[in-house]
C-alpha cells in the first residue's frame, strides 16, 4: 500500500506535471527564456516594460531546435518558428505565466515583434556543449550591460550555469529517484479520495474546448475535420473508435498551427496532454461511464504517461505520442471494467507496437502521430480486456511490465541517439 508520503509525492507530481499551455511547448519554453532575460536586463538598466535589448543571442539543443522550426506561434496569424517566438518573448511575454507566457501579447506587440524580426538583432546558435536534449540558454543585452537566463531539463525549470559533467550526472540521479511504478500509478489512481484528484477535470474542459476550435476552423492539415466530414463518417463511420480518432486529431489539429487557445499538458508537451485526455474522455462519454470513472481514469492515464517520460526524458527521439498513446490506452482498459494485470497487458501491447516511432519535430502534421497512437491504444485496450498480450517470447517486451517501460524509455533516450542527429541533419540541410 502506498504510505500517506508516497500519495503526497505522487500528488505533488501530478500537479506539476499537468498544467496549462498556449503553444507548442518548446517555442514557448525559448519564448519563457527570452522573457526572464529581458525582464531582468530592464531591471538592471532601470528600465520600463516595453524597452527592448539591442541583441538576443540563444544556444539552444538540437531538440528544441528540431521542435520549433516547423510549429505555429499562437496570436501571429499562422507565423512559424522560433524568430517569431523569440522577439514575442522580448516585446510582450511575461515570465510569470510560464507556458502561457504569450497569453497576453497584443497587436500592438505582434508588430512591433515583426519589426524586431527585421533589424537581424537575434543570434541563434547550437548548443554544443551541454548534453542536455532540453537546453535554452539566452542572452539580452543593451547599453553596455547584459542578462542572461537558463532553461535545462524540463520547460519551465530555470536553472544557474553548470558544469555538462554534472548536468548529466544530475540527469542520471533523477531517473534513478523516480518514485512510480505501475502498480503503484494504479493503487494512487483507483484508491485517492475523490476530491483530491478532481482536478484534473480541467484537462477535460481545455482539451475538450481545444477540439472544438479545432472543428469550428482549418487549422493545419484538418484531420480532425477530415474525419468528421461526409467523407470521413463514410470510411470511417460514427463509431466509438471513429470519434476517438476524430476528437483527440481537433485538439491537436488546432494547437499545432498556433490558435491561441489553452491545453492541459503532460511532462511539458501539449499533444502529450491532449493524447492522454482526450481518448479517455470520449470513450467514456460514449460507454457512459461515470464522473468518478472518467476521473480516475484520466488520473490513471496522465500517472502513466508522466511515469514513462520522467525515465525517457523531456525530450527524445522518440514521439511523445507513444508515451500519451499507452497512458490513454490504460484508462480506456480501466473505462472498460479492466484489473491491473489487464492494465499491464496494454501497456505491453503499446510497447510492442508502437516503439520506434520517430519524433521529427512539431508541426501540423503530428496530428497524424497522435491519431496513429490513439488508434493503437484501443486496439490494446480491447485485446488487454480480452487477456491476449503481447508476451516476453516477443521482441522487447519482458514479464515485467516495469522492465518493458525501461526498455522502450532505453531505446527512445539513448538507441535512438543518432536517429536523432540524423533527423535533425535532414531538417536543417532541406533544398
Amino acid at each position: 500500500m502506498l504510505t500517506n508520503e508516497e500519495k503526497k509525492e505522487i500528488l505533488d507530481l501530478l500537479h506539476q506535471e499537468v498544467v496549462p499551455a498556449i503553444g507548442c511547448t518548446e517555442p514557448m519554453a525559448v519564448a519563457l527564456c527570452v522573457a526572464k532575460a529581458v525582464e531582468e536586463l530592464r531591471n538592471k538598466l532601470g528600465k520600463e516594460p516595453g524597452f527592448l535589448p539591442e541583441k538576443i543571442s540563444l544556444h539552444l539543443s538540437a531538440n528544441i531546435l528540431k521542435n520549433a522550426m516547423g510549429v505555429g506561434i499562437p496570436g501571429t496569424g499562422g507565423m512559424i518558428g522560433l524568430p517569431i517566438a523569440i522577439a514575442l518573448g522580448a516585446v510582450g511575454g511575461k515570465s510569470c505565466l510560464e507556458l502561457e507566457v504569450l497569453r497576453d501579447c497584443t497587436e500592438k506587440e505582434l508588430e512591433i515583434a515583426k519589426h524586431y524580426i527585421t533589424e537581424n538583432r537575434i543570434d541563434i546558435k547550437l548548443e554544443e556543449k551541454d548534453p542536455d536534449k532540453l537546453y535554452i540558454h539566452v542572452c539580452a543585452e543593451a547599453e553596455g550591460k547584459s542578462s542572461e537566463a537558463t532553461i535545462k531539463g524540463t520547460h519551465t525549470n530555470f536553472v544557474e550555469q553548470v558544469s555538462s559533467d554534472s548536468s548529466a550526472a544530475e540527469a542520471e540521479d533523477a531517473k534513478e529517484d523516480n518514485i512510480l511504478k505501475l502498480y503503484k500509478v494504479y493503487e494512487f489512481a483507483t484508491t485517492m479520495p475523490l476530491d483530491e484528484i478532481r482536478f484534473i477535470l480541467e484537462a477535460k474542459r481545455l482539451n475538450e474546448a481545444a477540439a472544438q476550435e479545432g472543428l469550428r476552423e482549418n487549422y493545419g492539415h484538418q484531420l480532425g475535420k477530415t474525419m468528421c466530414s461526409p467523407l470521413g463518417r463514410g470510411i470511417m463511420g460514427e463509431s466509438i473508435f471513429a470519434k476517438v480518432l476524430s476528437v483527440t486529431s481537433c485538439a491537436c489539429d488546432a494547437r499545432m498551427a498556433g490558435a491561441k487557445i489553452p491545453v492541459m499538458s503532460n511532462s511539458g508537451s501539449g499533444n502529450q496532454g491532449i493524447c492522454a485526455t482526450m481518448p479517455v474522455v470520449v470513450f467514456a462519454r460514449e460507454n457512459h461511464n461515470t464522473e468518478e470513472e472518467l476521473i480516475r481514469a484520466l488520473t490513471l492515464s496522465h500517472l502513466t504517461a508522466i511515469y514513462i517520460k520522467q525515465s525517457l526524458g523531456s525530450l527524445s527521439a522518440l514521439c511523445g505520442c507513444v508515451v500519451a498513446s499507452t497512458g490513454s490506452s490504460v484508462g480506456i482498459t480501466y473505462l472498460m471494467g479492466g484489473n491491473y494485470d489487464q492494465i499491464c497487458y496494454s501497456v505491453k501491447n503499446m510497447i510492442a507496437n508502437l516503439t520506434g516511432m520517430i519524433c521529427d519535430g512539431a508541426k501540423p502534421s503530428c496530428a497524424l502521430k497522435l491519431t496513429t497512437g490513439v488508434s493503437t491504444a484501443v486496439m490494446s485496450a480491447m485485446l488487454a480486456i480480452q487477456n491476449n498480450h503481447v508476451t516476453s517470447a516477443e521482441g522487447i517486451i519482458d514479464d515485467d511490465v516495469d522492465r518493458s517501460i525501461r526498455n522502450l524509455t532505453s531505446i527512445g533516450s539513448r538507441g535512438m541517439d543518432e536517429t536523432d542527429r540524423f533527423v535533425l541533419d535532414i531538417m536543417t540541410h532541406k533544398q
